[in-house]
């Protein structure tokens, strides 16, 4: 196995390698990526047996064709010291020594046989449905905040993406929850008869709106019983999906909270941040004072102090006092398009549902918390 490569060309393969690939790992092979030349191309493979990324470069010199694994985090570390643009020599010396040579620089790498790395089938049964790069995007990033840390209920780990139909029309939709708080956005796609509800992992979601973010290749989604694989390009990420069933989320969602708060979206992130730096816990209770035309926010910490700021608002009710967690509020809010916020309020105990003037598609529900 021998070839040359250029250093930028691999690194931007290796940087989506670091977040599939378990650095911490009982199996060693886990923590390795896989190198394979062949058809003129460079194959980069890459697991932890959960998500699998598949990369292919063809901008690559081939004077020996083969395959091995190395460490990624190793090999990765090394290209980013290396100067930009340089050319990469590789050459396996043997099974478990691959040498790695740029400028005046020399490296040794040890390596694994490719017969301890896991196989994967990659093709699915399901249909395949091209969806809008930056639309689906925007539908990870919305949802991703509310995904539950709690692996308790695993369930609650991920996003729900399940069909929904409204006025004739047809939609992706991805839902996830903490308990706390719940987000939910759609995109609008072709009918697709055969997709069934799948709940896509932590993991995985933050691994696609890495890729996503750095691609504007056609995205295409193919499902199966148990796995979800997504094609970009030249790339392509499979994924198990969790193994449980989602609560009906639909029941949480207010539907007769008549109280309407409307306030800048700048405003309102800006003042809850200020307030909230009197406390070192970024999660302490901010306090929502609400009047017909303004809204006074403000945090007591028994430890550090207290702040107090008033901003402009609309209200259509008469005055409420309500308590969220700062953190879940700034979160939810930094994902409103519109230079507004709309909150719908029912009392100060009571689900409060958040909505965006300007992403009719996506809306929020925060829990109130006791102060």
């Amino acid at each position: 196995m021998q070839f040359v490569v250029k250093r930028d060309t691999l690194l931007k393969s290796l940087n989506f390698v670091q977040g599939v690939v378990e650095k911490k790992n009982t199996l060693p092979i886990l923590s390795n990526v896989l190198l394979q030349l062949k058809d003129n191309k460079l194959s980069i493979v890459a697991t932890d047996l959960d998500i699998i990324f598949y990369d292919e470069i063809s901008e690559v010199q081939i004077m020996k064709q083969g395959s091995t694994t190395t460490s990624a985090a190793i090999l990765y570390d090394i290209l980013r010291k290396i100067s930009s643009n340089s050319e990469l020599n590789f050459e396996l010396k043997s099974e478990n020594k691959l040498s790695l040579k740029s400028e005046n620089a020399d490296f040794n790498l040890l390596c694994l046989p490719t017969d301890n790395f896991p196989t994967f089938a990659d093709e699915l049964e399901g249909k395949e449905v091209t969806l809008n790069n930056n639309r689906f995007l925007k539908l990870l990033n919305k949802t991703k905040i509310s995904i539950s840390n709690d692996d308790t209920r695993h369930y609650l780990n991920g996003i729900f993406l399940h069909i929904t139909e409204a006025h004739g029309r047809n939609f992706l939709t991805g839902v996830a929850t903490d308990s706390h708080r719940l987000s939910s956005s759609s995109l609008e796609i072709e009918s697709i008869s055969d997709f069934s509800p799948l709940i896509l992992p932590r993991k995985s979601v933050f691994q696609l709106c890495s890729l996503l973010a750095e691609t504007n290749d056609q995205l295409t989604m193919q499902t199966s019983d148990n796995k979800i694989k997504f094609n970009f390009g030249k790339m392509k990420l499979i994924s198990k999906v969790i193994d449980g069933k989602f609560p009906d989320y639909k029941k949480v969602v207010p539907t007769k909270n008549d109280k309407a708060l409307v306030v800048s979206s700048k405003d309102f992130i800006n003042s809850i941040e200020r307030v909230t730096s009197v406390s070192l816990d970024r999660k302490e209770g901010v306090k929502l004072e609400i009047n017909k035309d303004n809204v006074q926010l403000s945090v007591n910490s028994a430890n550090s102090g207290e702040g107090n700021e008033k901003i402009k608002a609309e209200f259509s009710s008469e005055n409420l006092n309500i308590s969220f967690n700062s953190k879940y509020l700034i979160d939810i809010a930094s994902e409103v398009e519109d230079k507004n916020i709309k909150m719908s309020l029912k009392d100060s105990v009571s689900p409060v549902l958040i909505e965006d003037a300007s992403d009719k598609n996506s809306y929020y529900v925060i829990m109130p918390m006791k102060i």
